[in-house]
C-alpha cells in the first residue's frame, strides 16, 4: 500500500527506474530512447507517480492540435488497483484541459478490461478497432475517446 504519492514532471534522472516498470507492464515496451524523446517534446505532457519515494508509475500524451492524445499510462504491477493510473490520468486532463484541449484519446489494448474500465470511468467512450494494432501479439487496439474536455470533470478522488 502506497503511504505518499506526489507528481512530478519527467525528468531525465527518472528515466532509469521507469526503464525497470517498463517491461513489467507493457509486452512492447518503449525504448530509453523514447523517454528521452519526451523530455524535449514541446508538444508532450509527461508525469511520473512517486509514491514512498520511489517511482512507481508514468502516463503521458501529446499535444495534436486541439486533442490530447494519451500515449502511454504504466504502474508497477505490484502497486496497481490503488488509484495511482486512475490519478496520472485525471491529472495529464486537467492539465490538457487548461491548455485548451477540446478532446482525449487513446488506444488501448482490446483485451485490457481494467484500463478500459478506468478509461469509461473517466468519461472515454469505445469507438472502434485499430486492428491488429500491437506487434508483439497482433491484438487489436480499442480506441477510445472523451469529446468535450472543455466540459469535463474530474471524478472525487
Amino acid at each position: 500500500m502506497v503511504k505518499t504519492l506526489r507528481f512530478e514532471k519527467l525528468q531525465e534522472r527518472h528515466i532509469p527506474a521507469i526503464l525497470e516498470i517498463e517491461p513489467l507492464a507493457n509486452t512492447c515496451p518503449w525504448s530509453e530512447q523514447s523517454f528521452k524523446n519526451e523530455l524535449t517534446n514541446t508538444q508532450t505532457d509527461f508525469l511520473v507517480a512517486i509514491g514512498d519515494g520511489q517511482v512507481i508509475g508514468y502516463a503521458g500524451g501529446w499535444d495534436v492540435v486541439d486533442e490530447f492524445h494519451v500515449t502511454t499510462v504504466a504502474v508497477h504491477p505490484d502497486l496497481r488497483r490503488q488509484g495511482v493510473g486512475l490519478r496520472l490520468v485525471v491529472r495529464l486532463l486537467e492539465a490538457a484541459k487548461e491548455r485548451g484541449m477540446e478532446c482525449s484519446t487513446l488506444e488501448v489494448r482490446a483485451s485490457n478490461e481494467p484500463a478500459i474500465l478506468l478509461y469509461e470511468k473517466l468519461g472515454f467512450v469505445r469507438a472502434g478497432l485499430r486492428k491488429r494494432y500491437y506487434p508483439d501479439n497482433k491484438e487489436d487496439a480499442a480506441i477510445m475517446w472523451l469529446h468535450d474536455l472543455k466540459d469535463w470533470q474530474a471524478p472525487r478522488l
